[in-house]
């Protein structure tokens, strides 16, 4: 059996049409024989599914795919699973399991264009109570919320229950691409519950909300400021 696996960076990508990479599998009696990363090739309609076809690829792995990949698949009896997020050798090792499920798309794919839509960022979220991340240019409480998600300086965690803060440099920042996706699936992982930023890319957008994580965007002032608010709404609940 061959296992292709959308990547970006070592993590699933959320677009299997415009993934970086391709993590190929062999498997034999439930055990890896080898792994190869093969570059795609570009992402033109209906191309990509022949094309890990002719590769041998028995099932293909990612966030999402549009409903013409699903079918162009089906049709040769590749088996498709998407809704995956998280790292790449995590990802592998569940499927071995038999634990991986198919879940919603991470992207959607509108028949009448080849670009994603996705929900509008949520707004006025309660965030009492939650364990939040807030993007921050700096690592101290008083360092400013900084506007770009996927390339802030730091995360800076808090967890209202402990009133606990910790500040995290941003592995993703300086990407060529894929920062928001990497660093949105890097922020499920912590399992925080609201994020705090100043703006927040469609990708990410669709990954965070596959994982239950409320957005709240428009944010500025600082990080001590938010912290103040979250005190607030704890102390009036």
């Amino acid at each position: 059996m061959k296992v292709a696996i959308a990547t970006e960076n070592e993590f699933v990508s959320a677009h299997f049409g415009r993934c970086s990479t391709y993590s190929l599998f062999d498997i034999t009696d439930g055990t890896i024989t080898s792994r190869l990363g093969i570059e795609n090739p570009g992402h033109q309609p209906g191309f990509l599914p022949c094309f890990l076809a002719e590769k041998g690829v028995d099932v293909v792995i990612a966030g999402g795919m549009g409903p013409r990949a699903q079918d162009l698949f089906t049709q040769n009896g590749i088996k498709h699973i998407r809704g995956v997020q998280g790292k790449v050798e995590d990802v592998i090792q569940a499927f071995l399991k038999n634990e991986l499920q198919s879940g919603d798309d991470l992207c959607s794919h509108p028949h009448d264009h080849g670009e994603c839509q996705h929900e509008t960022e949520q707004k006025d979220v309660v965030i009492q109570g939650l364990s939040v991340c807030i993007t921050a240019d700096g690592d101290t409480p008083e360092n400013a919320v900084d506007p770009r998600f996927g390339r802030a300086a730091y995360f800076q965690f808090y967890d209202a229950r402990t009133q606990s803060l910790e500040a995290v440099a941003n592995p993703f920042k300086d990407l060529n691409q894929g920062a928001g996706i990497q660093a949105a699936q890097f922020i499920a992982d912590r399992k925080v519950q609201a994020l705090i930023t100043g703006e927040c890319g469609p990708k990410a957008t669709s990954v965070l909300n596959a994982s239950g994580v409320k957005i709240v965007t428009g944010a500025a002032g600082t990080v001590e400021s938010w912290i103040r608010k979250l005190k607030m709404e704890k102390a009036d609940a």
